[in-house]
């Protein structure tokens, strides 16, 4: 059984201690995903996650006394990764995909979309990164053009999670109100909506659908801006400052399973009459991945306790959070494969499936060499 203690820590309450522990029972009836038909599978997943209520917490409601509960968000993408890596995909994107709407969305939007996503009967994502730009997005050269009544986009996206399978895309692109970061604006953009083309479907060691997408000429209302026209890149961030931290949260996850199944391994695997678990070189091993799981949960349970507990901004938290999480993650993971040996790399096995779900996230929603310049700049701005 995966370790529990660290749901009683002060960072959580009860609430949230019933919370994964239900969530652990529910995954553990998913049985077996398939992972080679990865857009039926989020479809099921999401739509499964839905009709039983575990998407409600992705889909802020800002009507509630408090909206945002990052703590539950962290323990659900942790629990559900430790599953299983699509099933956490499926839940994290309906809540990073209309992050903004919740936030900054007018009644109408939140209407329109909120309560489909939240319950799983429309898919959403995040359409953010560009061919040229990269993790660079202040310099987001896709335009959207004012248009009388209408805005007009023009442009590609690239490397968007959901791409191909969404019901709806909340979409950045640059309006020119000012140069860099202040003139961009944020869009809801139906799947439907003529000229928006899927131009590539993108193959990656893990499979999950992403796409790259063109947008030529596509016409939306000027209902589809999401708050004012220049706030864009504030409204991106403010999203990324919540989900950011739950991606190390799905890294820690990954990082859990990748413990329990390399502490099976080496009490049963017998070497010369005695468990593997007896060496001292392997207690070694155990011992520093445990330790690894433990720092990482500290950082992202304290940025997310932090963002809960009224901080307006957890940029420097939740980059460390993710930073350390990610990476640590990999190390935990490699060394199971180690001590699994000829087993760690055959596929179909839990280690070497981890092996290649892990290596994506400390790459997307910031690489981490981009949260260590998050890092710095934010410690130098407090000295």
């Amino acid at each position: 059984m995966a370790d529990r203690s660290f749901l009683d820590w002060p960072f959580l309450t009860p609430d949230h201690k019933a919370h994964a522990l239900a969530l652990d029972d529910w995954a553990g009836g998913l049985g077996t995903i398939d992972h080679h038909d990865t857009d039926a599978a989020c479809r099921a997943l999401v739509a499964k996650l839905g009709a039983d209520g575990w998407l409600m917490p992705s889909a802020i409601d800002p009507r509630a006394p408090a909206p945002l509960d990052v703590r539950t968000l962290c323990l659900t993408r942790e629990t559900l990764a430790r599953h299983d890596g699509l099933a956490d995909f499926a839940f994290a994107m309906q809540g990073l995909g209309t992050g903004a709407l919740s936030l900054f969305g007018t009644p109408a939007q939140q209407a329109e979309w909120l309560p489909l996503t939240r319950t799983g009967r429309a898919i959403s994502a995040f359409a953010l990164t560009e061919p040229q730009s990269g993790s660079d997005v202040a310099n987001s050269t896709m335009t959207a053009r004012d248009d009388g009544d209408a805005w007009v986009l023009d442009g590609e996206k690239t490397w968007i999670s959901n791409g191909g399978i969404a019901d709806v895309y909340t979409l950045f692109a640059r309006t020119g109100e000012e140069p860099g970061a202040r003139g961009l604006s944020a869009f809801v953009v139906p799947a439907d909506t003529p000229g928006l083309e899927v131009a590539e479907r993108l193959e990656v060691i893990a499979p999950h659908p992403l796409a790259r997408l063109r947008f030529g000429g596509v016409r939306l209302p000027k209902s589809a801006l999401i708050g004012a026209p220049g706030q864009g890149f504030r409204i991106a961030m403010s999203v990324l400052d919540v989900f950011r931290t739950t991606v190390a949260a799905a890294a820690l996850g990954f990082a859990r399973r990748a413990l329990d199944e390399a502490i099976a391994r080496v009490t049963t695997r017998q070497v010369q009459g005695a468990p593997l678990a007896d060496l001292q070189l392997v207690q070694g091993q155990i011992a520093e991945m445990a330790l690894r799981v433990d720092a990482a949960a500290l950082l992202v349970y304290r940025a997310a306790w932090a963002k809960d507990s009224g901080a307006p901004r957890v940029t420097r938290e939740a980059a460390m959070a993710k930073l350390f999480a990610t990476d640590e993650a990999q190390k935990v993971i490699d060394a199971a494969v180690q001590l699994h040996g000829g087993d760690g790399v055959r596929v179909g096995e839990t280690v070497e499936r981890l092996y290649r779900e892990i290596r994506a996230l400390r790459i997307y929603e910031g690489a981490s060499d981009v949260q260590k310049v998050i890092i710095a700049r934010q410690t130098l701005a407090s000295a």
